[in-house]
């Protein structure tokens, strides 16, 4: 069950919204937190050719922050093109895709395009000396985030990044992630958590985290086509608290059987 990140996250989550839900109260509540200007949702666009990834951004107008997947030979023709097409503000996510060289280098070029940060620029195995470099060199503030999977790893990111981002269900349990951003901040590092594709049950209780975050990446349940839980919901990029007491997360009975019985077929 340890090595069941995914698991151990729902059961995690599971157990803070029963919390909750007894209580009577909302689980950033719980957790002594303020619901005070929290960060709007960034929407991901993912790897594509131009014109998909163009199209992608046209599907989904309206978000004040977008953020894009790169790692491709032709990043630096991606950007200008869909700076075109907004002006909202643009993070990158170079999915452990650069080099040391490219980082720099790539970093200026977005710079001037208006990107705000570039999210694990290098491979989780880079050296300390390349993450020492590009820290210091790059034109923009770099986020760490398969460099930061576990609680000892805010640390090791200090002074290697200028923020971190934790994804609930790729790296296990609300109780750490809580327990690293108030860390992270405590350290002057910039927080976020992000998602994997996942449903409202997902993103509901990675919201709770959202008065600890300077940014936040919760559009998972927007690029699924239907789901049975409705929940925490995320309007072109603002998050809006459910009715729902704990997580805000709750399950249909009659869209679950809907699901199940497609499984069945």
């Amino acid at each position: 069950m340890n090595d069941d990140k995914f698991a151990l996250s729902a059961l995690d989550m599971a157990a803070h919204d029963w919390r909750g839900k007894r209580l009577g109260i909302r689980t950033w509540q719980d957790w002594g937190l303020e619901w005070h200007n929290v960060p709007d949702s960034s929407y991901t666009i993912g790897i594509d050719s131009i014109d998909r990834m163009v199209a992608k951004l046209n599907e989904q107008p309206g978000w004040s922050i977008y953020k894009n997947k790169l790692g491709t030979p032709n990043d630096l023709e991606i950007m200008p093109e869909l700076r075109r097409h907004t002006n909202a503000i643009y993070r990158v996510d170079a999915n452990c895709g650069w080099s040391v060289e490219q980082t720099i280098s790539n970093s200026k070029a977005l710079a001037d395009l208006g990107v705000e940060f570039i999210e694990q620029p290098l491979p989780h195995n880079a050296t300390a000396a390349d993450q020492r470099k590009v820290f210091e060199d790059s034109a923009l503030p770099l986020s760490a985030d398969e460099d930061c999977q576990i609680a000892a790893d805010v640390a090791k990111c200090d002074e290697l990044f200028h923020g971190v981002s934790v994804k609930i269900c790729k790296y296990g349990e609300l109780s750490p992630a809580l327990s690293m951003l108030r860390e992270a901040r405590e350290r002057g590092l910039k927080t976020m958590v992000g998602c994997m594709v996942e449903s409202s049950v997902g993103i509901s209780g990675a919201a709770q985290l959202l008065p600890l975050l300077d940014y936040a990446d919760l559009d998972g349940a927007v690029l699924l086509k239907d789901e049975p839980s409705p929940g925490v919901s995320v309007v072109r990029g603002q998050v809006r608290v459910a009715a729902e007491f704990g997580t805000g997360a709750a399950l249909n009975p009659e869209r679950l059987a809907v699901f199940a019985g497609g499984a069945n077929t």
